[in-house]
């Protein structure tokens, strides 16, 4: 593998998703054909649902970028594949388990001797710097904010960085969740524990920082940007900013006067195309179902539409906004309105079944003189929507617009 060449990818999140596809595949290109490829299943390896996630991260690879993926055993050496990732799950949990096991230390092996591909997002993303964030203990259980020593995999790159995914993350809704979920008041109580020589490296959603460990430079790719603050002062670098490491190592002392200014994108970039995101395709969809009016032909569009994106983001496995499972209630949601607007039956059709007894009903109370109650009958059909008239011949009634 000494002549493969070396690359470190970080991703803030959508690490198997549609829009992180062209940052994989530009990775993949620069290791030839066929790479040994390698999926470290670590940081999510304590839930139940482990198998499943690895089978959808493994389709993803294999239909979207074209790359035969292997989860990882015990026994089998990261050192000598071509390519290694790593995504969702717990920080602390695959911290120490790497550092234990010796992961960590042939991880930053690879980061030292420039060999191979190591592409860690989300809760992996956060183990590479020298801090981590216990986003876990801290978000989930309601431990004080502290920081975890982390593998420092940047190290190598003389960077002393605390590496934060999720950084525009606004889940939260009502509550600040950007910074991975700690919030403003959390990361500004954090920031001070920093040691001096150290700074917040921030990714943001469905964005990647691609670290060319060769020509020693530093691309954020995707949609959103990467930061770098140091004591509450930042630098954004925007998608497509190419920086060399002095630069970044610059940027993260603290170092002013540095201007990040995006570079021309190529057309074969692997920040060329970044996509929407599922929730975006959703919000997209209901809204052109809404103003479709009467259009049979629109409003099924933007079902099979939905359905078309929902396929596309089947392998993610990290189900950021609710992820796959809600954008399916949205369908079905959507799908059951179609079918009521599909009904060819007119509206006294499909209330006959319950208005007719009620009709009747009114009748024979009248009959017996009881005409209160009858009146009542009638006054509850009316706040129903049911105009009733007595004729001649008996009474009839019809559906209001």
């Amino acid at each position: 593998m000494p002549d493969r060449p070396g690359v470190l990818v970080l991703m803030g999140s959508g690490e198997t998703s549609p829009t992180m596809v062209e940052v994989h595949r530009s990775v993949v290109r620069r290791l030839g054909r066929a790479p040994d490829a390698l999926l470290l299943d670590t940081p999510y390896a304590f839930q139940e649902n482990r198998a499943d996630i690895s089978a959808r991260a493994k389709r993803y690879f294999a239909e979207s970028v074209g790359l035969a993926v292997e989860v990882a055993q015990d026994d089998r050496p990261v050192a000598e594949a071509d390519w290694v990732f790593s995504g969702p799950g717990s920080p602390t949990y695959a911290l120490d388990r790497w550092t234990t096991g010796g992961t960590g230390a042939e991880l930053r092996a690879r980061i030292h001797l420039r060999q191979g591909a190591t592409v860690l997002a989300s809760a992996a993303a956060c183990t590479a710097g020298a801090l981590v964030v216990p986003v876990y203990e801290i978000y989930k259980v309601g431990a004080e904010p502290h920081w975890r020593e982390g593998l420092n995999l940047l190290g190598a790159l003389g960077l002393t960085l605390a590496v934060i995914p999720h950084y525009d993350n606004t889940e939260g809704g009502t509550h600040d969740t950007r910074y991975c979920y700690l919030g403003e008041r959390r990361l500004s109580a954090m920031e001070r524990e920093l040691p001096d020589d150290a700074a917040v490296l921030g990714i943001d959603e469905h964005t990647a920082v691609v670290i060319d460990l060769d020509a020693g430079t530093a691309q954020a790719c995707g949609r959103g940007g990467v930061t770098v603050r140091r004591r509450g002062t930042q630098t954004v670098l925007p998608s497509g900013t190419v920086v060399s490491l002095g630069e970044l190592r610059e940027l993260a002392k603290g170092v002013s006067g540095l201007r990040a200014e995006p570079s021309a994108v190529p057309a074969s970039s692997p920040d060329a195309a970044p996509g929407v995101t599922l929730a975006e395709a959703v919000k997209e969809c209901e809204a052109r179902f809404e103003t479709a009016g009467g259009d049979p032909a629109a409003l099924v569009r933007s079902v099979l539409d939905l359905e078309a994106e929902i396929t596309r983001w089947a392998a993610d496995t990290e189900e950021d906004e609710g992820g796959v499972e809600q954008a399916r209630a949205v369908l079905r949601h959507l799908v059951t309105r179609l079918g009521g607007m599909a009904d060819p039956r007119t509206p006294e059709e499909r209330f006959a079944p319950l208005v007719g007894p009620l009709v009747a009903l009114r009748a024979r109370l009248r009959s017996a003189g009881a005409y209160d109650v009858a009146d009542a009958v009638r006054d509850a059909l009316t706040q129903g929507g049911v105009a009733l008239e007595d004729t001649p011949d008996g009474p009839r009634w019809s559906v209001r617009d």
